[in-house]
């Protein structure tokens, strides 16, 4: 059974950082591509980030130069390193493998 659970999320100020976690399971993590996904309040579920087996990496346009995805293949977790948030990064975060996803980690950005 192919599980995901994410954490790390919270509230931060604006310019703040955190570092969100997917620990996952029931599958062969290290063969797999993982991404990361974000729902915002009102709108609906964006792209965030991507990471291959291989570890190349690609990122939706807004956050690039801002998050850093990496992988732990010892670990078989994946993580997002979100530096500099902007109020406009405020939503729940997911981990997907394939069409699997977490329950996700709320991130707030806010003053």
């Amino acid at each position: 059974e192919v599980q995901l659970v994410e954490s790390g999320g919270g509230l931060v100020q604006p310019g703040g950082s955190l570092r969100l976690s997917c620990a996952a399971s029931g599958f062969t993590f290290s063969s797999a591509g993982m991404n990361w996904f974000r729902k915002a309040p009102g709108k609906g579920l964006e792209w965030v980030a991507s990471i291959s087996n291989g570890g190349e990496t690609n990122y939706e346009d807004s956050v690039k130069g801002r998050f850093t995805i990496s992988r732990d293949n010892a670990k078989n977790s994946v993580y997002l390193q979100m530096n500099s948030l902007k109020t406009e990064d405020t939503g729940v975060y997911y981990c997907y493998y394939a069409s699997f996803r977490g329950q996700g980690t709320q991130v707030t950005v806010s003053s």
